[in-house]
């Protein structure tokens, strides 16, 4: 009898751990369903008459930013996602009704995909922006599997007060995809294959995003597995003000340096254009 008994709880307790086993895995499939499922808004910077960029660039930063904002559309909604586009074509999208779409979907992630310019043709790399400390594991997702798979160097996430970024009730990231007016990365982004490359790198980390956690990794790791939260340059103290300073103390020093007889040829400025959205 009492070898009965054993084998009855025996039969139990696998019943038990093989009904765990099930309920665990279908909890799993459901999370990852949610997540899969999830409304995101995409932002394809600039449009219609706003080029994006600074003077003289050769290729427009809008319509770079739509091809991959539409790519990585269809790969979002591939996976299950639904997806919000704040313009689909090339028309001119003021920021407030950018915000505005973004915050009529309170449980919504906020993309918003630009390209850098700079004065300096050597300025080049990949950059996210964010805003809000919600928004940080997203940033972190996106920038570690967006740095990760392109030949451009990592410039890091930071945070700085953009329009977009600051006025979105929802977790909102703003991706920096490489320089046009560096040849090279312009060469890159001018290829279907890397702009589709650059989408599916940015799709990756929203789904990537819940799995962020502090822990420290110098590898390239899959989505499914923890994603290293980033370390951030903080740039929301930096004033427009102490910036236009510095702009006029770079003439002041340029003059002096064209009065003395010192060779002529200054240092081209380097850095990323200063602009909203």
């Amino acid at each position: 009898m009492p070898t009965n008994l054993y084998r009855f709880r025996l039969f139990a307790a696998s019943l038990l751990i093989a009904f765990l086993g099930t309920f665990s895995a279908a909890e799993a499939k459901r999370a990852s369903q949610g997540s899969e499922s999830a409304t995101i808004v995409i932002d394809a910077g600039h449009g219609g008459y706003d080029r994006g960029g600074i003077p003289g660039q050769r290729i427009a930063e809008k319509d770079m930013t739509l091809d991959v904002a539409q790519r990585l559309k269809r790969v979002l909604a591939a996976s299950g996602c639904r997806v919000v586009m704040t313009r689909d074509s090339d028309v001119f999208v003021s920021l407030g009704e950018r915000v505005a779409i973004a915050n009529s979907y309170p449980n919504a992630l906020f993309v918003c995909i630009h390209f850098n310019s700079a004065n300096r043709m050597g300025a080049g790399g990949i950059e996210t922006y964010f805003y809000s400390r919600d928004s940080l594991p997203l940033a972190s997702a996106v920038h570690y599997f967006v740095a990760g798979g392109a030949p451009s160097s990592n410039r890091g996430v930071r945070r700085r007060g953009y329009y977009v970024l600051r006025k979105t009730n929802i977790p909102a990231v703003l991706v920096e995809c490489g320089f046009l007016t560096n040849p090279t990365e312009a060469a890159y982004a001018q290829t279907a294959s890397y702009r589709q490359k650059l989408a599916e790198e940015i799709a990756a980390g929203v789904r990537g995003r819940n799995t962020v956690t502090s822990a420290l990794t110098t590898t390239r790791v899959a989505t499914g597995e923890s994603i290293p939260l980033q370390p951030y340059l903080d740039q929301t103290k930096v004033a427009k003000s102490d910036r236009h300073r510095s702009k006029r103390s770079h003439k002041k020093s340029a003059r002096r340096k064209k009065k003395s007889s010192k060779p002529a040829g200054s240092e081209a400025k380097a850095g990323s254009k200063d602009q909203e959205g």
